[in-house]
């Protein structure tokens, strides 16, 4: 289904080999959904008693656990099992999507929401995708920045745990919306730019980019919208 991690050499342009990473990681990328949303389909049916009680040590533990999984997606990218890593880790981030859609799908318009929330992603990152690859600018100098951002709102999300502050919890989502935004953004410009030439580590960005827009325009969308029965 895709075609060997590409390597420059005489016989290939360097502009066939962004081609085919771009090809690769939209192809990999497609396939990634298909468990996120098995995962999700049953993180409904899921009792999550335990986050609720305890979201701080969920928080830290399902962090653990991602980064880890990260890390073995990165030492075998140029294999196969980085490839079933990959999909393995978009299976327990569909599950983890559960208490978020549980709660979602439990309010009074939560069926709207949810679709809001998919659609508006999906219109965010055909947008800004079209937009890194016709431009073809750089926007790699858009990463220290963004760096800092993703640290900054991770902190501030495990203060909110304590905190209980819905006026911080609805910033922090709108503050994560454009974060992510701005990461498919740099994502796919170092796809079209040559700055990631390992599909499954470029699919791995695209992917965490996406699925935290997502998160974080549901949970916008129901601080927004939401209302009870």
């Amino acid at each position: 289904m895709f075609d060997e991690t590409p390597v420059l050499g005489r016989s290939e342009s360097t502009e066939l080999v962004k081609n085919k990473v771009m090809r690769n990681t939209y192809a990999l990328l497609g396939l990634s959904l298909v468990p996120t949303v098995i995962g999700a389909f049953i993180g409904m049916t899921m009792n999550f008693t335990f986050a609720a009680q305890h979201p701080f040590i969920f928080a830290i533990g399902s962090l653990v656990v991602l980064y880890g999984l990260f890390a073995a997606i990165n030492a075998n990218r140029n294999s196969s099992v980085g490839v079933v890593l990959l999909l393995g880790l978009t299976f327990l981030l569909g599950l983890m999507l559960g208490p978020i859609l549980q709660h979602a799908l439990q309010l009074r318009n939560g069926g709207q929401i949810v679709g809001l929330a998919a659609g508006g992603t999906g219109v965010i990152f055909l947008t800004l995708a079209g937009i890194a690859t016709t431009t073809k600018k750089d926007f790699s100098f858009m990463g220290k920045f963004l760096l800092v951002g993703i640290i900054l709102l991770i902190i501030a999300s495990l203060a909110n745990i304590f905190l209980q502050i819905p006026a911080m919890a609805l910033a922090l989502s709108a503050i994560g919306v454009l974060l992510f935004s701005g990461f498919i953004l740099y994502d796919v410009s170092r796809i079209v730019n040559g700055g990631e030439t390992n599909y499954v580590m470029a699919t791995l960005s695209l992917y965490m980019s996406i699925y935290n827009l997502f998160t974080s325009l549901l949970h916008l969308l129901m601080g927004l919208m939401g209302g009870d029965d």
